[in-house]
């Protein structure tokens, strides 16, 4: 059984067009690496200096790794990521 990796429609262009990709085991941080061994350019879009970049949120089986072990947060065989950019904008309708 692998680690699925859910892929959000902005980072899909960089998968093939694949919303879901299969990962290895390790911590966030491996995975992000060998995502972007696989899918050049991915991992600058989801981290910076061994760090998930603030505006990115990554959920491991539904749980937010900032309330886990963040980037030290480990995955295995059967585990489910899921990348999810925030997102920001909107207008004030009061102005």
């Amino acid at each position: 059984m692998a680690i699925k990796v859910r892929i959000p429609t902005p980072l899909q262009r960089l998968t093939q067009g694949k919303e879901e990709v299969e990962g290895v085991p390790g911590s966030i941080m491996d995975l992000i690496t060998d995502l972007d061994k696989r899918f050049p350019g991915i991992g600058e879009r989801i981290s910076e200096g061994g760090k998930v970049r603030r505006f990115v949120n990554i959920y491991v089986n539904e749980e937010d790794i900032r309330f886990l072990k963040a980037e030290d947060t480990t995955v295995k065989d059967g585990d489910e990521v899921s990348i999810v950019p925030a997102i920001a904008g909107g207008t004030n309708r009061n102005a």
